[in-house]
């Protein structure tokens, strides 16, 4: 295994996260964070909540989870504006800058689109859990929230920053034995447009570029399921076993790395019978996703603040 390689490069992690998450509290106490995740099981939750620990000790900060949920961040902007918050960063932990941003705008009153919210209590119906942990209830309802706090958000994905190949590095050296003779599978979400999609392979290839710094890999590949649109996922299956299916053909193996925040998702029924090896780990838990949150927290600090329509 090459993992050790990794050692010297990533002890000073912990060190820049903790100093990270010690910002100065600069323009007053009103200042408060709030982490937007995709959310899913008690694991998938309670693994963004330790990333963001190290972050709350100088700044409020809460975590709404699911797919842009009106409910969920309108109990996160309470809890906030309960602590005296009033500008509001909000820090959004998915793969694509553009996944859920004109819903969370239109929630968040920044943009026309949402109707005013429920009468009192229908908000918290649906499928339960909470903003701060529990299984996410991934409602697409589509209401505006209340709130008397201004807000900015982030717009970089973690596609997009570069520290997101160091993690991928690391995974890949980890499962490594003889990289000569191994092909290494990114392997990602996806959406629905051919276009966008294309953007997310790309970008995904460019956090891909150090890894034959680390080590000689016989092939490195960036593919995505297209999850969720069925006559796209189809060809996009076959490509991704066709891959595997190579490296066992040429006398080698497949390492295949998830870029997901956390877990493996639905690959392993996808490659099902197929000779391969995963970690089945997402870019959670690591402490460079921590630092990511902290670098756009330093950020939004000090940007400009909208305020609800």
């Amino acid at each position: 295994m090459h993992g050790s390689r990794f050692v010297s490069f990533l002890l000073p992690f912990a060190f820049v996260v903790v100093l990270a998450g010690r910002l100065p509290a600069q323009g007053g106490e009103d200042f408060g964070v709030l982490v937007m995740a995709h959310g899913g099981s008690d694991a998938w939750n309670r693994a963004v909540l330790e990333a963001v620990a190290p972050l709350r000790e100088d700044q409020p900060l809460e975590v709404a989870f699911g797919m842009a949920d009106p409910r969920t961040l309108q109990e996160a902007v309470r809890r906030l504006e309960d602590r005296g918050v009033r500008r509001i960063a909000v820090v959004r932990l998915f793969v694509s800058g553009s996944s859920f941003l004109e819903r969370t705008e239109k929630i968040l009153g920044l943009r026309p689109g949402a109707p005013p919210a429920p009468a009192h209590g229908a908000e918290h119906g649906g499928h339960g859990g909470h903003a701060d942990g529990g299984e996410a209830s991934h409602s697409m309802a589509l209401w505006r929230i209340e709130t008397v706090s201004r807000f900015v958000l982030s717009e970089q994905g973690l596609a997009d920053a570069p520290e997101m190949g160091a993690i991928l590095a690391q995974r890949a050296l980890e499962l490594s034995g003889d990289p000569e003779v191994e092909d290494v599978l990114i392997l990602a979400h996806g959406p629905g447009d051919d276009e966008e999609n294309e953007r997310w392979v790309q970008s995904l290839r460019q956090r891909t570029e150090c890894l034959p710094h680390y080590a000689p890999f016989r092939r490195i590949e960036v593919l995505t399921l297209r999850e969720d649109w069925p006559e796209k996922r189809v060809a996009a299956e076959e490509r991704i076993r066709a891959f595997v299916e190579r490296a066992r053909a040429e006398g080698g193996r497949a390492l295949v790395i998830p870029f997901r925040v956390y877990g493996f998702g639905p690959y392993a029924e996808v490659l099902e019978g197929k000779d391969y090896e995963a970690d089945r780990v997402g870019l959670l838990p690591h402490p460079l996703v921590t630092k990511w949150i902290a670098d756009r927290i330093r950020e939004l600090r000090e940007a400009e603040y909208r305020q609800p329509l």
